[in-house]
């Protein structure tokens, strides 16, 4: 975790500073967003909790998300991100949620997304949702690009929500 610390260390410092708290749901990058989070003393005072749904069956026990109920919305999209980080938030009562979904690899995933494919949502006071592919097929190499680039979107969420 110590090359993510830095910037874990930052939105640590802003949710503290403004008594606010996150919740987030994972799936590709594996727990490893709120390793970070959870790697800054005190996280108990900023850090909700978290899901890794990484299978159907995580999906609907811990988020109880039916995918029958957003006709055209499939994992590993930004439809898809957004009800991640909405529901993490709701059933957690925090005030932002971080969703993240995607293909790690190798190999890609059954919705023909390459590896490297992950999309990253903010539910919140403010709203954000990207897609980022980067292009590499090694399964951990892409985790770490997709927690690092987690945090840098929320981070930066943050500072204009401020």
């Amino acid at each position: 975790m110590e090359p993510l610390q830095p910037m874990a260390a930052a939105i640590a410092e802003l949710l503290r500073e403004r008594g606010e708290t996150v919740a987030i749901c994972e799936t590709t990058a594996g727990g490893m967003v709120s390793a970070a989070l959870l790697s800054i003393p005190g996280a108990s005072r900023y850090y909700r909790g978290a899901a890794v749904t990484y299978t159907l069956v995580a999906r609907t026990e811990f988020l109880g998300i039916d995918l029958d109920d957003y006709p055209g919305v499939r994992s590993s999209s930004e439809p898809y991100a957004k009800i991640i980080a909405e529901t993490i938030r709701e059933r957690l009562g925090a005030t932002w949620g971080i969703g993240e979904t995607g293909a790690a690899g190798p190999g890609g995933n059954v919705y023909g997304d390459a590896s490297g494919h992950t999309c990253i949502a903010i539910a919140g006071p403010s709203e954000y949702v990207e897609t980022l592919e980067t292009g590499i097929e090694d399964r951990e190499e892409n985790m770490w690009l997709f927690t690092r680039r987690t945090l840098e979107v929320f981070e930066s969420v943050l500072r204009e929500a401020g």
